[in-house]
Parts: C-alpha cells; structure tokens; sequence
C-alpha cells in the first residue's frame, strides 16, 4: 500500500515536472530502495506473468484502432516480428561473444527479454506532443505484435535452457502451431463471452468485472494446452473491442473505461517502480561477475540494441519502397526524420521485467538457473538507459527535427466538427418530421431545436412559463425527444464508423460525449 501511494505522489511530480511517469517511477523505485528499513521484494516468477500480462494485453489491444492498425499492417508486422527476431539473433551472438560462460541459448534468452519496446512508456512521453500519426499508429501497433514475437522467443529459449535441448525444425513448427492455436482459443472464448455480454449481462455492475475476467481466462486456457497465452488475449481483446458497440451501453462503457484506465495505471506503475526496486537486490546476487564488467556488459548490449533498431526501422521503411512499387504507390515516403523518431522511441519497459522476474530460479534437475542474476541487471540496465536517456531526449528529438505530418490526415478539431454538424442537421431535421407540433406548443421543445444541448437553459425556461404539474410533462416530453435524438446522433455516429471517413479516436470520443449526455438525461 505505501508503494501505490509512492508510486501515485511520483506521478503527481512527474505532471509538475512534466516528464514522463515510467521514467520518474523507475528512478523513484531506485531512490527508494535505499532507504533504510524498505522491505525488500520477492515475486515468484511463476506469478508475474500471470498477473501482469493479461491485463495490460487486454488494456492494449481494446484500445487500439483496428483500421488504423490495418492500414499500417505492412509497417507493424515487418517492425513488430522482424525487429524482434533479428535484435534476438544479434544481442544472442554478442553476447556469447563478450559474456565468459555464456551459452547461445542464454543470449536467446536474453535477446527475447529485451527486444520488445514498451508503448506506454512511448505514448507516455509522446503524450501532448506533435507526431504524425503514422509514427503513434505503428509504435501502439508494433507493441502488441511485439510482444507476442518477444515473449515466444523468450519461451523456446527458456525451454532450450532448462532441457539443454534446442531443434529448430521443432521449434518452427511448434511457433506456427502455439501461435495459431493461441489466436484461436482466445478467439474462441470472445465469442462465448461476446454472447453473454450481448443476450445475458444487462448491468454494469456485471458486464465490467466480465471484461476485467476476460483476459485471464483467455490467458490461462490457452497456457493450460500450452499455446500462446500472449496470442489468446490480443486476438480476443481485438475481437471484444471491435464488437463492443453491441453489448455495451452508455453506462458500462463510461464504467469500464473508468476501470481500465485505473488498472492499468496501477499495473504498469508498479511494475515501474518495481524496477527500481528489485536493483539493489539483483547486484547483490551477480556471483562471478563484478560490479564494473556487469555494468560494460549492460552498456554495450543497451547501445547495440538503440543503435540496430534506428538502423533495421529505416530499413523496414525504406527497403520495400525500393524493392516493391505497390508500396510506393501505396505508400507516401516518410522521409528521414520520422523513421529516426519511431526508431529513438524504442523504450523498454514492462513486458521486458516481467519476462526477466519470470525466469526460474532453478533448471529442471535443481541447480540454480545459470547467469539469472545477470540477466535480470542488464535488463534492468537496459530499461534505465532507455527509458531515462531516450524517454527524456525524445521531446528534444522531436523539437529540433519538427516532423511534419507526411500522410493527408485531417486534424481531429476539424473532423470533430464536421460530425457534429451533419449530427445536428440529422435531428433538425427529425425534429421538423416528428415534433412540428410540439415545438409549436411547448417553448422548451422548440428551444431543443435551436439549441440541442441547453437543456439547463430550456428546462428553466420553461419553469417561467408552464404550472407545475405541465411544467413536469414538458419536462419528460424534453428528455424522451432528446433521448431520441441522441439514439439518432448514436445511429449517425455507428454509421460513420462504418464508412471509416474518420479517424477511430475521434469517432471514440464523439461516443463518449454522447454517453455522457445520456447518462445526464437519465438522472433529469
């Protein structure tokens, strides 16, 4: 408890100072650490997958744009598969190379751990700043593919660890089959669930602890026939979120999303400020190594890892230009300074600590699992260097370079306003079809048309000019007509979606104006 009040005062100062809260929560778990009589902490490694990952998966994948991350699709996968696997290959044989003792399948290990980028810590330091959209579709994007990409390396790299046995041939075929059959059973389970949620849960106070159970048992069935847990979750949190609209109404999308924003926050800053935790700890178990070669260690695998990103992401975005003319003309060329930004963007965070808690503290015949301690240091140090360095140069990056908006996207102020627009004229006009009459008769009514969203103004109004017992019927004639009109805005807004003209984050958030004049009209 006295970690969740630290961890929400180190938030609160990161806002005044404004920077980043991963960046200020790590280095806070660090200060921490060092002060006398702080407890220190043990998680079993068995468990930190379990409770961390499935909701901050699930957080991810709801909230990502789907069409966005469709039209990007070429970007993602090449970035989110291809910048995995060959920052795998590259930190396994340099490290082998410079680490004494250290086996191929530890460098695997290790490449697996540290290779995929952390999105929060990105979008968090991104936040308030101007980036093409491009760049913040394909960093949130690339964050889910890449984890799933990391977290299966991690895994046969581990196995090959612990039997001292590693087929390639064997572990092709079973990555295409965990990866499939993991997509499926969390498929499978959205759409039981998505039936529930859509013919059965009819209340908030259900439809949302459903949501928050949801990952967990997608998770832990796919684990169960062990296929990929990591899959399951982003493929059915897709499906949920795509769906969504069919089985959520104003009120339990106003409630969950209240609810997963607080968990997530408290998920991820503690998993930040355990990094700094868990330092003091990880130093006094490097048996073998000393302080000075654990830290040149760290330092060379951080730079290697910055350094072939930058170069492999300007590779990605520039190579099938060159080989493929259906990307040119698909694609506009997005120069050499956004490649830079999402390349300095690559922070490592969460998923990397959790996959380093969660190596086993012992092999299968009970010696202690090889280098562990020195796995977990440089991850750590690897998180430090580039959540602090990167995290606290990139507002600068971005400032020097100005990067400008290289796709025709129109800016969310604009699209926001033309929806609303055509939304107003749509219930003008069904206002004149149905209720010529009405707004004749009652002053509030005829104000809904002039004014649709002062109701205050209209209701007190009408208190000037009507008794008090008609003064009550205007006043349910006034909220079941804009009750209409909002199913109407609503219907206009689904239809919109549809059309994709707009961008998904705007049309989420014209959504949850309307949810909230809803929820005000129904406690009139």
């Amino acid at each position: 408890m006295a970690l969740f009040f630290a961890m929400t005062l180190l938030y609160l100062l990161s806002q005044k100072l404004k920077i980043s809260y991963p960046i200020l929560l790590v280095i806070g778990g660090l200060g921490i650490s060092f002060f006398p009589g702080v407890p220190v902490i043990n998680i079993d490694p068995d468990l930190v997958f379990l409770i961390f990952l499935p909701p901050l998966l699930m957080e991810a994948a709801w909230y990502t744009s789907w069409n966005s991350f469709w039209k990007w699709r070429r970007s993602i996968m090449v970035m989110g598969f291809g910048l995995v696997f060959f920052t795998s290959i590259a930190i396994a044989y340099f490290s082998v190379s410079i680490i004494p003792g250290f086996t191929l399948a530890l460098g695997f290990l290790l490449g697996g751990i540290i290779s995929p980028p952390d999105a929060v810590a990105a979008s968090s330091v991104l936040k308030g700043m101007s980036v093409p959209k491009r760049g913040t579709t394909i960093l949130e994007g690339e964050s889910l593919v890449n984890d799933a990409a990391s977290l299966t390396v991690f895994k046969f790299a581990l196995v090959a660890v612990l039997t001292g046995e590693f087929v390639m041939q064997k572990a092709v075929t079973d990555f295409i089959v965990l990866s499939i059959m993991g997509a499926v059973v969390g498929l499978a389970i959205a759409h039981i669930l998505y039936f529930v949620l859509r013919y059965w849960a009819k209340s908030s106070s259900i439809t949302t602890p459903i949501t928050l159970i949801a990952p967990y048992l997608m998770y832990i069935t796919a684990e169960q026939f062990h296929w990929s847990g990591v899959l399951a979750v982003v493929s059915g949190g897709l499906f949920l979120s795509f769906r969504s609209k069919d089985f959520f109404n104003y009120h339990t999308r106003i409630q969950s999303k209240e609810v997963w924003e607080t968990l997530g926050f408290l998920l991820n800053g503690f998993v930040f400020i355990l990094i700094g935790l868990e330092l003091p700890l990880i130093v006094n178990g490097l048996e073998g190594y000393s302080m000075k070669e654990a830290i040149v260690y760290a330092l060379l695998i951080s730079l290697i890892i910055i350094v072939l990103r930058i170069i492999l992401v300007y590779v990605a975005a520039f190579l099938p230009r060159i080989l493929s003319k259906k990307v040119r003309e698909r694609e506009k060329s997005p120069g050499y300074k956004l490649p830079f930004i999402i390349g300095w963007a690559g922070m490592r965070g969460v998923v990397s600590l959790a996959s380093a808690l969660s190596i086993p503290l012992a092999l299968d015949n009970g010696q202690a699992f090889p280098h562990r301690n020195l796995i977990l240091f440089i991850t750590f140090v690897v998180i430090l260097v580039t959540l602090v360095f990167q995290g606290l140069t990139l507002p600068i990056f971005l400032k020097v370079l100005k990067v400008k908006e290289v796709d025709e996207f129109r800016p969310t102020h604009e699209q926001i306003e033309e929806i609303r627009l055509s939304l107003a004229k749509d219930s003008v006009a069904h206002l004149d079809a149905n209720y010529a009459s009405e707004m004749e008769q009652y002053e509030t009514i005829k104000r809904v048309k002039e004014q649709l969203l002062r109701s205050i103004g209209a209701t007190e109004n009408a208190a000037q000019n009507n008794t008090k017992d008609s003064l009550g019927a205007v006043r349910k004639l006034y909220v079941e007509v804009m009750l209409e009109l909002l199913q109407l805005r609503r219907q206009g807004l689904y239809k919109f979606s549809k059309e994709k003209r707009y961008d998904d984050e705007v049309i989420k958030e014209m959504e949850n104006s309307l949810d909230l004049e809803e929820a005000r009209l129904k406690k009139t």
